[in-house]
């Protein structure tokens, strides 16, 4: 867990300190901090405890996770972030699609997981606005937290299209810099 590595370290913690404070084994907390490791509740309650965090947060925190709706922006939002940048249009169009054909506005009430890239952040915004507007829902209030993108983004990538992407690009794309077709939000 790299938020745990980050947060000892601000602390001025070793490894060692951290886990005879948390009363866990040295190797325990090295396999805590590995990435992919498969670690217990218990262990990282007693870690969030002794780094003065309410260790209960963890239970709670997995429980929250477990009620998230499937193909809601933050269940999305979390998946993109665990199968890399370039898997967003999978995740993106399945929320597409549940939103369409539920207007199920519990997919949309949480945002994005902050650890998003902020031009994907933008993008859930926006597209959620675009299909509130479609479906006469009030976008959440998190959308209008999400700011513009201090370098404009032409999501196609194609040098030819951005002309296209200028004239066509819907206003929630716009107002945050981001630049797609008309049709961006439509299946072929």
């Amino acid at each position: 867990m790299n938020a745990l590595k980050e947060v000892r370290r601000q602390r001025g913690w070793s490894q060692r300190e951290l886990a005879a404070r948390a009363v866990v084994s040295f190797r325990g907390l090295q396999l805590l901090e590995h990435p992919g490791h498969n670690w217990r509740v218990a262990t990282v309650e007693r870690v969030a405890e002794a780094l003065g965090r309410p260790g209960r947060g963890v239970e709670l925190a997995v429980d929250h996770f477990l009620r998230t709706p499937e193909d809601s922006i933050q269940d999305i939002s979390l998946r993109i972030v665990l199968d890399g940048f370039t898997s967003w249009k999978t995740h993106l169009f399945d929320f597409v699609d549940a939103f369409r054909s539920s207007q199920n506005e519990a997919l949309i009430q949480e945002p994005p997981v902050v650890e998003l890239d902020a031009r994907l952040r933008a993008l859930c915004a926006s597209a959620t606005e675009a299909l509130c507007c479609e479906t006469n829902i009030r976008p959440p209030a998190w959308c209008a937290g999400i700011p513009a993108l201090d370098v404009p983004w032409f999501v196609s990538g194609i040098e030819n299209l951005k002309v296209m992407a200028l004239v066509e690009s819907p206003a929630w794309f716009r107002a945050r810099r981001i630049f797609v077709l008309s049709n961006f939000l439509s299946r072929v």
